[in-house]
């Protein structure tokens, strides 16, 4: 598989409000091979988002700098609706 079918499984774990199997699937991804890209976390934070865990939200989003993954726009705003949900918004504002 490439990370183009592994980020459609994550999306749809993320649409089904399941953030810990989106979790999990971003965690097997290296041990199969494949390297997570920017899509890939995206869909990861939104899960996360949709799932109302913010804290995770924002670990991802380190975790993508630490792995030289560039974060985006669509990074940064699934990571802050995300402090929105959970009430967090100075959490929101250090980003």
């Amino acid at each position: 598989l490439q990370a183009r079918e592994w980020t459609l499984a994550i999306a749809a774990w993320g649409r089904a409000r399941e953030w810990e199997r989106a979790l999990e699937l971003l965690r097997q991804m290296p041990a199969q091979g494949v390297t997570p890209d920017v899509i890939t976390y995206n869909a990861t934070i939104s899960a996360c988002e949709k799932g109302l865990q913010w804290e995770r939200a924002l670990e991802l989003l380190a975790q993508m700098k630490a792995c030289g993954v560039q974060p985006n726009v669509i990074s940064y705003s699934t990571a802050i609706s995300a402090c929105k949900k959970g009430q967090k918004w100075e959490r929101a504002l250090e980003l």
